[in-house]
Parts: structure tokens; sequence; C-alpha cells
């Protein structure tokens, strides 16, 4: 069952990292974002991250699709919280 706190909590933390993703020119910051970002996949509710990933076993782990599937995940929680 994926709560409503788990759905919040995953989209503050991703709809916050991506604001700043998207706008910075700093690599080592979008790095690090990736790094925070892949960290939270590994602890979230297996079952949240299986809806937003629509089965994508490496969605928000791979950098060169990071940004689209960041992006991704802050709309599909977005919508989850309608």
């Amino acid at each position: 069952m994926i709560t409503k706190d788990s759905i919040e909590t995953a989209y503050s933390f991703f709809h916050q990292k991506y604001q700043v993703y998207r706008y910075s020119n700093i690599d080592i910051q979008k790095e690090d974002i990736e790094y925070a970002i892949g960290s939270y996949v590994e602890q979230m509710s297996r079952e949240l991250y299986q809806k937003i990933s629509e089965g994508q076993s490496d969605f928000l782990l791979r950098s060169s699709r990071f940004a689209n599937d960041l992006a991704n995940a802050v709309a599909k929680l977005e919508t989850m919280l309608e």
C-alpha cells in the first residue's frame, strides 16, 4: 500500500532537487543531486518506485536520462497528490 505520506515526502524531495538541477550550470552540483536521488531511490517504498518508474528498473539511476526521469517522477507524484 502506498501511503499519502510517502507520496508527499518523495514529491517534496524530488521537486526540490529538480528545481535546483534544472537551473544549475555546475556539474558537481548536478552529480551530487543525481547521487542524492539515487540514494533516496534505494530506501523509498518499492511499491511507489514501481508506480512512478512504470517498471523501468533503472529509472532515476541513469545519468544519460536523469533530467527527463526526474521531471517525469515529479509530474507523476504531483498527479498522485491530486
